[in-house]
């Protein structure tokens, strides 16, 4: 019974990656509609392909293969070390389905991790520098992470890095709110603080507002969401923590609720605020809802998750103002707010509210690791190889391109052939 609700959990993810393009190419410009989709595709495509035959080796199996290191008599478990290429995944198939089914989930995983940069850079970044980002998160950035986690690593085994904390409980991420939706909005950080804002965006220190052209495939995205949430977090805390039957009906019910508070909380927040509801920061508001309840998943009470989904929504409508306004970062999508904002925020309150197996204080300490490890160490590792990266293959599109949208400079053709004029097409740059 666990192995088919295993397996159908993870059926349900790709529609948690439909949603998420919907989304992003739904907030952009209609001139950019097209190249928006096909980075999803291709994004999806590339990480695929380059984790199954590179990254799931460094992901590695909780009690398989590793790499360690001996730092002052203690051992620092720090990277998978399974065959490369997926080597022998159809002879591991007679000792249980295991191996493969994790194999699965973290295909599907570094894909949706690989769709949150898209969203931030859209408008602007160039269809290769999307595959070859999305190559570099699926090898090596988003396999290291997972590893610390979810296979067996260090940040899963605080306790015998730490003498005095000898019983600290280890880092954890029952629906991937770190390890995926935490590491995609750093990525997103990283590549919007790259490409620059659109041009436009910023014209005497003053933010101009462009908005997202098709607001019904924003929200109907995400409704898919949702399905795709459910089928994420069922399949990680099955794989990873062992949950139960009950605990995965909790699940269910907790991100709906999730989802639910996150975009009811955007909505009151932005009528209090502008005097009417705001559609665009309401459906980053649901989707940041679904980013901080994945933390918890079925372990956290179904208030506790509401009062985690309604900070999150309410949250994540001043973070997009804080981050296009007074730091001057372009985000289209608001991919860093809801991914990289709620997502700290859901980490961090899984430590206040989970079930007390530990010391209050401690469970705080192992969560709070986690962010830190996140903050001060992966996004410096990310920033650097995607620096490194845009010397190669260079992230943003060239100005006329910018001008023109991506479509017709990337791809030679619109989405919306019959809609051809756009009205700052005719004003004087």
């Amino acid at each position: 019974m666990s192995l088919s609700l295993c397996l159908m959990s993870l059926l349900l993810i790709p529609f948690a990656a439909a949603g998420l393009a919907l989304l992003q190419q739904g907030l952009g410009r209609s001139r950019s509609a097209a190249q928006a989709m096909l980075g999803s595709l291709c994004a999806l495509a590339t990480a695929a392909i380059v984790f199954v035959l590179l990254g799931s080796a460094w992901m590695g199996l909780a009690g398989g293969a590793a790499h360690v290191l001996h730092l002052g008599g203690r051992t620092v478990n720090w990277l998978g070390a399974e065959p490369l290429f997926a080597a022998g995944i159809r002879g591991s198939l007679t000792a249980g389905p295991g191996r493969a089914l994790v194999l699965a989930f973290g295909m599907f995983a570094v894909g949706l991790c690989g769709l949150i940069p898209i969203n931030a850079g859209s408008d602007r970044w160039r269809l290769a520098a999307v595959c070859a980002a999305t190559a570099l998160l699926a090898a090596i950035l988003f396999p290291l992470m997972a590893h610390w986690v979810w296979g067996g690593g260090w940040l899963a085994q605080l306790g015998p890095l730490f003498g005095p904390l000898s019983g600290l409980p280890g880092f954890t991420d029952m629906g991937g709110a770190a390890v995926i939706q935490v590491t995609g909005g750093l990525c997103a950080l990283s590549v919007a603080w790259i490409v620059g804002p659109r041009q436009g965006k910023y014209t005497e220190g003053s933010a101009a507002a462009i908005p997202g052209h098709n607001i019904v495939q924003v929200l109907f995205g995400c409704m898919l969401a949702l399905i795709g949430w459910i089928g994420l977090e069922a399949a990680a805390a099955m794989l990873f923590y062992s949950a139960g039957l009950g605990q995965i009906a909790l699940t269910v019910i907790n991100a709906v609720l999730a989802g639910s508070a996150g975009c009811l909380a955007a909505v009151l927040t932005t009528r209090l605020r502008y005097r009417k509801p705001d559609a665009s920061l309401s459906a980053n508001g649901w989707i940041a809802g679904l980013v901080a309840g994945s933390a918890g998943g079925g372990r956290l009470a179904p208030v506790e998750v509401i009062l985690i989904a309604l900070v999150a929504g309410t949250l994540v409508t001043f973070l997009v103002e804080l981050l296009e306004l007074r730091l001057l970062i372009d985000d289209p999508g608001g991919a860093i707010s809801v991914h990289l904002g709620a997502g700290l925020w859901g980490v961090l309150a899984y430590g206040l509210f989970a079930p007390a197996t530990a010391p209050r204080a401690e469970l705080l300490l192992s969560q709070l690791i986690g962010v830190a490890t996140l903050v001060g160490l992966m996004f410096p590792v990310i920033h650097i190889s995607h620096r490194l990266l845009n010397r190669v293959i260079p992230f943003r599109v060239d100005a006329d391109g910018d001008w023109q949208g991506m479509d017709i400079r990337e791809l030679g053709a619109g989405a919306y052939p019959e809609f051809v004029l756009h009205a700052d097409e005719f004003t004087p740059r």
